[in-house]
């Protein structure tokens, strides 16, 4: 049974669990499942600059032109749900939860996510977002969490898998693409934003969870042993 998604008092800081992974590492869901059993709300960092990438395409701009960018983050209205049982993203009054999942919107996020001052502007939102949450904690999952985001959060973990299990998972998420295509963009995404972030190596500090071996529920229960065995020699356990 999970705690509820509130937190014991309006003074007590949120506990962030920051947690980095390549493409296909599986991050997303895993991450997903940790905060539901730990009664913790889930930040899908990964979601805004999704979120961007579309608000570009839908203005015509050139993803690819860091100016351009610029000039759509200026009346770029995003929100999105901490709550991992009724996902949803928006951006002003339009629900883009689906649309940002489309393959061209896939193919526009690394133009997005390497402008500086946007990587910036986005983290700060993330910070934001967490802070005002009102939750006992959130499980904030991304690319440069442990290391930019939230380099003094509680719990780090880098959690990856082998290129090919990478691929072969997110090949068998993707009914309508081949295992051959998914690789490639799996490694296309992967060298495009590895010069922006690295989230392929752990910072000190941060523990690594190896999920090329493990199910889907051996690597929540991975996550969740590391959250435990971290928080309890925080707390003198």
């Amino acid at each position: 049974m999970t705690e509820p998604l509130t937190k014991p008092s309006a003074d007590a800081p949120v506990l962030v669990v920051a947690i980095d992974g390549p493409a296909g590492s599986g991050k997303s869901s895993v991450s997903k499942a940790a905060a539901t059993r730990l009664g913790f709300g889930f930040l899908d960092t990964g979601a805004a600059y999704r979120a961007l990438a579309w608000h570009a395409l839908e203005h015509g701009s050139d993803t690819s032109d860091a100016t351009a960018v610029l000039e759509v983050f200026g009346d770029f209205d995003y929100a999105i749900s901490l709550d991992p049982a009724d996902r949803w993203v928006r951006v002003g009054g339009t629900d883009v939860t689906a649309a940002i999942r489309e393959p061209r919107v896939t193919d526009a996020v690394s133009g997005v996510a390497r402008v500086p001052a946007v990587r910036q502007a986005v983290n700060d939102l993330f910070r934001r977002l967490v802070a005002s949450s009102g939750l006992r904690g959130v499980v904030v999952e991304g690319r440069d969490i442990t290391t930019v985001v939230y380099p003094d959060a509680p719990v780090r973990i880098l959690l990856t898998a082998a290129p090919e299990v990478r691929a072969a998972r997110r090949s068998a998420e993707l009914t309508s693409q081949d295992a051959a295509a998914v690789a490639a963009s799996l490694h296309k995404r992967d060298a495009a934003d590895s010069t922006v972030v690295d989230f392929l190596s752990a910072a000190p500090g941060v523990e690594v969870v190896d999920s090329t071996h493990l199910d889907f529920e051996q690597t929540v229960d991975a996550v969740l042993h590391v959250v435990d065995s971290t928080m309890g020699a925080r707390d003198g356990r």
